[in-house]
């Protein structure tokens, strides 16, 4: 049976809370912000312009992931 949205987000805020706690919860979510724009065109503004083998080339160059990216502490 497929779920509802509505189902989804509640059993995300649910295992939020459950792992979480209310508090740090709140401070988890506080903590990403909506962006801004529309990423769709603005991708096509750049990305029309390039080949597969140029985005994939690309792609090898960046480094490799920051893993430690979110250490910081979220007050």
């Amino acid at each position: 049976m497929m779920k509802t949205q509505y189902e989804i987000i509640k059993q995300g805020y649910d295992a939020l809370i459950n792992s979480l706690g209310v508090a740090d919860t709140i401070r988890f979510i506080q903590y990403f912000k909506p962006g801004k724009g529309d990423y769709t065109k603005e991708r096509h503004k750049w990305l029309d312009k390039k080949t597969l083998a140029e985005v994939l080339e690309e792609i090898e160059e960046l480094p490799e992931e920051d893993t430690n990216q979110y250490d910081e502490i979220i007050e």
